[in-house]
């Protein structure tokens, strides 16, 4: 009974602050709806400003109702019986079998959780995409992403949902070491095979064809000592008009890819300064640090998991009277997120850190006013908004927001441009 209030109140507390942080930003950006900042004045008109801000709104209360709707799924889960009744089937169907009752168990939970979302993703497609025009997919092709994933998930997943729970069942009160080590091993793998094996079922990637830009680019990556398996173009605009460039890969196995909606938009000065700041956060360890973080996170949560599941009353506090290895499992990675929210910031603050990092980087190695007048570009051309609430943006951004990084690349220019001329 002790732990049911524990996670009621966390769960109610979570839910709170991530209504109250949307009701915030919603308001904020509404009131600065009716003029372009004035360090924007020159390079974004207000009929995109508007567009961002009603864009951002629209999102927020989208994800209001997600937010609700999460928050009643897991209540239903847990303390509704959902668990305590699927453990019941399964418990039925396979009695002599833990390894198949534990899969049954897992992939039904996911199916169900899956099944509920489904309307919600068609609705941020097809409703609040399209309102925008940003959507490019058909519903043809949302359906087969929807079959390929699934069939992914399914061929990937219950071979390590598999491996996981024999070793939770066969390793003894360590297990928790040896499905980490498991775990880590296959992240590293899946890192590995992703480019060329995993993201071509998905997208067409077609190499860089030759001129200004594949020639700025290859001199970059030289001075920068960058090694790359390719150069490739993402047919990113058969689904969606935001546009983006990434790494993938691991080792001798990096790609760089461009969205060609971002090559449409970008001119090849620009698209280099891009390139430079995704560089950066190589050339800073951004990605290997992030994978530490990642893999030292998730052998504490193993290790607590560990602990909790001998604990009846980790159990019994989430509605469940039965005790297992897959209950104990599931229970565990639906509730760690409510307990969990309140790390959003800190995770959030490392994140803006790296991209100021890698901003110096890029104006350290490309043109820091063509990379500026990308950001504006991608800041209008994805209908973010100029004005975010601070708090909400403290809470939640990955990146700074667009005045204060665009007038942290602006300082670092001059200073560089400064110090060549005094040279």
């Amino acid at each position: 009974m002790t732990f049911t209030l524990v996670f009621l109140a966390a769960l109610l507390l979570s839910l709170a602050l991530r209504l109250g942080l949307a009701r915030r930003q919603i308001a904020h950006v509404q009131a600065h709806r009716g003029a372009v900042p004035a360090e924007f004045s020159a390079r974004v008109s207000l009929e995109a400003h508007q567009k961002a801000a009603d864009y951002t709104v629209a999102r927020n209360r989208f994800g209001m109702a997600a937010t609700l709707l999460e928050a009643l799924v897991l209540l239903g889960f847990t303390l509704g019986g959902g668990i305590q009744a699927l453990h019941g089937l399964w418990q039925g169907w396979l009695p002599d079998s833990p390894l198949g009752y534990g899969l049954g168990l897992i992939g039904s939970v996911t199916l169900i959780s899956g099944a509920i979302d489904l309307p919600f993703a068609w609705y941020r497609q097809f409703v609040l995409e399209e309102r925008f025009g940003f959507n490019r997919m058909t519903p043809a092709l949302f359906l087969t992403d929807l079959l390929k994933s699934t069939l992914l998930g399914a061929a990937i997943g219950a071979p390590v949902v598999l491996a996981v729970l024999w070793l939770m069942g066969s390793m003894g009160e360590n297990w928790w070491l040896y499905v980490w080590l498991f775990w880590s091993g296959f992240n590293l793998l899946l890192l590995f095979i992703y480019p060329t094996w995993i993201a071509p079922l998905f997208n067409k990637f077609a190499p860089l064809e030759a001129g200004e830009l594949k020639s700025r680019i290859e001199a970059l990556l030289a001075r920068c000592g960058f090694a790359a398996s390719g150069l490739f173009v993402m047919d990113g605009s058969k689904r969606s008009a935001h546009g983006n460039a990434y790494f993938t890969g691991f080792g001798k196995n990096k790609r760089i890819v461009f969205f060609d909606t971002l090559l449409s938009r970008l001119s090849p000065v620009e698209a280099e300064a891009v390139l430079a700041h995704e560089l950066g956060h190589f050339k800073r360890r951004h990605i290997v640090k992030r994978i530490a973080l990642l893999f030292a996170m998730s052998l504490g949560f193993l290790w607590l998991l560990g602990q909790l599941m001998e604990a009846p009353w980790f159990y019994a506090g989430l509605g469940v009277s039965a005790r297992n290895t897959a209950l104990a499992l599931i229970l565990f990675f639906m509730v760690a997120p409510v307990f969990t929210f309140l790390l959003t910031p800190l995770s959030s603050l490392l994140s803006r850190r790296h991209e100021y990092e890698a901003d110096a980087y890029a104006v350290e190695h490309a043109d820091g006013e063509q990379l500026v007048a990308a950001l504006v570009k991608l800041y209008e051309d994805n209908a973010s908004t100029l004005t975010p609430d601070p708090l909400h943006s403290l809470f939640y951004d990955s990146h700074p927001p667009a005045a204060l990084r665009i007038a942290h690349i602006t300082r670092l220019s001059q200073r560089r441009t400064g110090a060549g001329a005094t040279a």
